[in-house]
């Protein structure tokens, strides 16, 4: 599983993703796909607008304005924060547990 959809299935139903959505005008399932283009887009090497146009085909006028919304391209890691269920720093060691959960897998 890629950490577009390990993020995309821990973003799925979060409050302040829906929030957001609700804010912007977009659905919760376009506004889950960002963020998680968006965080995946801020970890690779590039522009990360147009990384996570590529990664979800997005509309480049909704990644920025869900960038935007959460505080810009230095913000998105505090979306990694908040699925950070231990508070360890590493979020995506909770994300691939979810995950394996999701399989039977612990």
């Amino acid at each position: 599983m890629s950490i577009f959809d390990q993020i995309l299935g821990a973003a799925h139903n979060h409050p302040t993703v829906k929030n957001m959505a609700d804010k912007l005008g977009i659905d919760q399932a376009t506004a889950e796909r960002a963020i998680a283009a968006l965080t995946e887009g801020h970890q690779a090497s590039g522009d990360t607008v147009e990384v996570a146009q590529q990664k979800s085909g997005l509309d480049a006028n909704i990644l920025t304005q869900v960038m935007e919304h959460v505080g810009g391209e230095g913000s998105l890691g505090a979306f990694m924060q908040i699925l950070d269920q231990d508070h360890d720093g590493n979020p995506l060691n909770d994300i691939a547990g979810m995950a394996g959960n999701l399989f039977g897998k612990k």
